[in-house]
């Protein structure tokens, strides 16, 4: 049994789907407890939006199957629809309507009455930040603004379970929080939410994660767990150098793998203590001697590098 799968409300076992010889998505299985917020992360061709679109309903897959809420997703799609929300990468908002036309028109394909749609949008408009601009037509809004008109949409008729498919991609800062805002707001209300990004900050905030490579699933656990299996210890090397630090740091023995950061250098080894003074004598003698190296706790993106990437990131 798949772990949460006792009291899950989505599970997919050996779902597998391929594109004519190419194999997307290769037996994969999870499932996720009602109010969790689990993440699909991994790089493009990884099988995020293939695993999402199969568990919306829209793309049959090969084997494999899918419950919601204890229906079987590819034998009754219109059923598991009254329970979930999928918002697609490009969702679909009418750039000519209003932003009050969009929500209306999506509260009428879910048969929402007007009683209930006023007080939902109203609910939702205030929470994302749009109550001043429900006049204003969605194509004059920023991209993050869309974005968040977007998930109100996908709200109105209270899913159970929200599919979100790399929904801050070429968002701002700010909106990106305003965003996350809403989605914790979600949780804490007993909706589960599966996303998918290629954002590693993103993957911090979400309760367990799902690192995909080549359409597998390699590894799954909260975050914390994740980076503890992470081989090696990691150093932060920051230099205003950091790019020649990269480069001089190649071939030093017990280097596992380089990040460049900014600034910085993530640098994984085998063990801190003993090569610290070795990395200290590759950068002097390369003429890097304003580097300071100290040990620092890795992040998602130096597990997911670590444990699926070759180890060389530029």
């Amino acid at each position: 049994m798949t772990e949460n799968e006792g009291n899950a409300v989505v599970t997919a076992r050996g779902l597998s789907r391929s594109f004519g010889s190419v194999s997307a998505v290769r037996n994969v299985d999870f499932a996720v407890a009602r109010g969790e917020i689990f993440g699909l992360v991994g790089p493009d061709g990884a099988g995020k939006t293939t695993i999402m679109r199969m568990l919306a309903g829209v793309l049959k897959p090969d084997a494999g199957d899918i419950h919601l809420e204890g229906v079987d997703v590819a034998a009754d799609p219109e059923r598991a629809k009254t329970y979930l929300s999928y918002m697609p990468q490009r969702f679909g908002l009418y750039e000519d309507m209003t932003v009050d036309e969009n929500i209306f028109f999506y509260a009428t394909l879910f048969e929402i009455s007007a009683k209930t749609r006023r007080e939902r949008s109203g609910e939702l408009l205030k929470a994302a930040g749009l109550q001043p601009f429900q006049r204003r037509l969605a194509g004059q809004l920023s991209g993050g603004m869309k974005q968040k008109l977007g998930l109100v949409c996908a709200l109105i008729h209270t899913p159970r379970v929200l599919l979100l498919d790399e929904p801050t991609t070429g968002v701002d800062p700010v909106s990106r929080r305003d965003f996350w805002g809403i989605l914790y707001g979600l949780r804490e209300q007993g909706v589960t939410i599966l996303l998918s990004t290629a954002y590693m900050d993103e993957a911090e905030r979400c309760s367990r994660l799902a690192l995909l490579h080549a359409g597998e699933i390699r590894h799954c656990d909260t975050p914390a767990r994740l980076k503890q299996l992470m081989p090696g210890a990691l150093l932060g090397v920051v230099t205003q150098n950091a790019r020649g630090a990269h480069a001089a740091l190649e071939g030093v023995p017990g280097v596992l793998g380089r990040l460049l950061m900014g600034d910085r250098v993530n640098v994984r080894v085998d063990d801190a203590d003993r090569r610290m003074p070795a990395l200290r004598q590759r950068l002097a003698e390369r003429g890097i001697g304003d580097a300071e190296i100290a040990r620092i706790e890795p992040g998602i993106e130096d597990v997911f590098v670590a444990l699926l990437g070759s180890g060389e990131a530029a």
